[in-house]
């Protein structure tokens, strides 16, 4: 459960209105105005981290870096104002799990949040199941993945895709239906996010089963989790 946020962000009175809508919410904000300011806070306990890029002497994409080199799972909500794509490409690969760029509204940021909440705990009134695979077990109470018995490391995010295709073993999914099972309705990246999650569970799963390739593209369409 998300209750205490960092909001990391130079311009003071964005920071302030971003604290201003997320505390009038329930949540407890902690408040950077650099990169350093941020990775100490973030460090200390935060379950989210709302994170500008332009942040002066550590920029975001460094304190992004940093924290996922030292095996931190905290979401990382990214606010931007490059436009680019290659920029929110970037931001994605190096760890980020969520982006909006400037110009934005509050209520949107506070969306955002509430589903990064959903996301990383997942809670279901069902009961929480094992999936097995051969070297595989996907795990949704411990929310692990783990080869051989050793967890692989999945982020929330990461570990929500595989647990949403796993639990459609043989099925072709889309990639409109993946954003919308696994990033929430009210998510507006586009199919490039999917791609780029599944390059990371690959890297950490994948290529270290059984060398057939778990998780199969399905070109123009999606992908598949294989049966076997």
């Amino acid at each position: 459960m998300i209750t205490r946020i960092v909001v990391a962000e130079d311009d003071a009175s964005i920071r302030e209105l971003l604290v201003h809508h997320l505390e009038r919410e329930g949540f407890r904000c902690e408040e950077a105005a650099d990169g350093p300011a941020a990775l100490r806070l973030a460090r200390g306990g935060a379950d989210l981290l709302i994170l500008d890029l332009g942040l002066p002497v550590v920029d975001g994409f460094d304190v992004v870096r940093a924290l996922r080199r030292e095996a931190r799972d905290v979401p990382i909500l990214v606010l931007t104002a490059r436009s680019e794509e290659i920029d929110r490409i970037v931001g994605l690969e190096i760890g980020a799990d969520d982006y909006v760029v400037k110009p934005f509204s509050p209520r949107e940021i506070v969306a955002r949040v509430k589903a990064l909440g959903r996301r990383a705990g997942l809670s279901s009134t069902q009961a929480p199941v094992v999936l097995r695979f051969d070297r595989l077990e996907i795990d949704e109470a411990a929310r692990e993945a783990r080869l051989d018995g050793i967890d692989v490391g999945l982020k929330p995010r990461e570990f929500a895709l595989l647990l949403e295709l796993a639990s459609n073993a043989g099925v072709a999914l889309s990639r409109a239906s993946l954003l919308q099972r696994v990033w929430g309705f009210d998510f507006e990246g586009d199919a490039r996010t999917v791609d780029v999650h599944v390059r990371r569970v690959r890297a950490k799963l994948d290529d270290r089963a059984t060398g057939s390739g778990l998780l199969q593209t399905i070109h123009g369409f999606g992908y598949k989790f294989a049966r076997g």
